[in-house]
């Protein structure tokens, strides 16, 4: 590999929501919890929907090798939806992956299999970015933070579908007290600050970005921290929140990371403008 590090911006389909899931926090005609909770469950007809992107970010690093963020939807979901997603969540998102944009599809496009993977990180499991895992099962490494299981695979499980990573061998990663980021919790991947997971709860509590740092310069991942660019520039929570003033606290970071001079680019992943492109730092 090249002694640059290189990310790929995948597009792994899209998914239609009711614009209070991504953007909550700017409904002003939305006053009360129940009142969200009905809007994010599509109780408010077509003229409040709106089509996102379901990315996922594959990294060639030159030392660590691949690193693939996220999974995007399972190949699945083409063919039973309603069975993939389960009642509860069929109602809030509904998937749409197009033939070739599978990330096991792309992938093979590039000349790669899943096993080639060294890591494969999990911002969060919350479907549209989990689904896919099965999909990279044969990845050395799959890992997404102790807390986000814990609370997936227990008191919060009606938010999740665990069945997406059954039989999965997934790990889990501890964010430490290191005083960096919005909470003061990450976790220096590989010990030579090249890949830094952040907590950035409040979305979810346990949440994490991801920052690739090569150069003296560097590129943050998002996860749902902020669903598009306009989140932190606008500071707009997402309307399904674990802790509000907690999130709000991780969107004004990723706002102040986003103005750095060293800052390449800022990527969430369900910016609907996204055009799939490569980053080299």
């Amino acid at each position: 590999m090249a002694e640059t590090v290189k990310i790929h911006v995948l597009k792994c389909g899209r998914v239609m929501v009711d614009v209070a899931l991504p953007f909550g926090g700017a409904q002003k005609d939305i006053t009360t919890k129940e009142e969200m909770i009905a809007a994010i469950c599509g109780f408010r007809g077509a003229q409040h929907k709106i089509m996102l992107s379901v990315c996922a970010f594959l990294i060639e690093h030159p030392v660590h090798g691949l690193i693939l963020v996220d999974t995007g939807w399972h190949t699945d979901v083409r063919y039973d939806e309603y069975e993939v997603l389960g009642d509860y969540h069929y109602k809030i998102n509904q998937s749409f992956l197009p033939k070739g944009q599978a990330i096991d599809e792309q992938l093979s496009v590039m000349g790669l299999k899943p096993s080639d993977l060294d890591y494969v990180l999990l911002s969060h499991l919350h479907t549209d970015h989990v689904s896919g895992v099965k999909l990279v099962a044969d990845a050395k490494n799959i890992m997404v933070s102790d807390v986000e299981k814990y609370n997936a695979e227990g008191p919060m499980a009606q938010s999740y579908e665990s069945h997406m990573w059954k039989g999965v061998d997934l790990k889990t990663f501890h964010l430490e007290d290191t005083g960096y980021g919005p909470h003061g919790k990450s976790l220096d991947l590989f010990g030579d600050g090249s890949v830094i997971l952040v907590s950035v709860a409040g979305h979810t509590e346990g949440l994490c970005a991801v920052q690739i740092n090569h150069n003296g310069k560097f590129v943050l991942l998002t996860g749902d921290c902020g669903y598009a660019p306009k989140s932190w520039k606008e500071m707009i929570r997402p309307g399904v929140m674990w802790n509000p003033e907690m999130g709000m606290k991780s969107l004004a970071w990723v706002k102040e990371m986003s103005e750095k001079e060293n800052c390449v680019e800022v990527l969430p992943v369900h910016d609907p403008d996204v055009v799939p492109h490569t980053i080299e730092l």
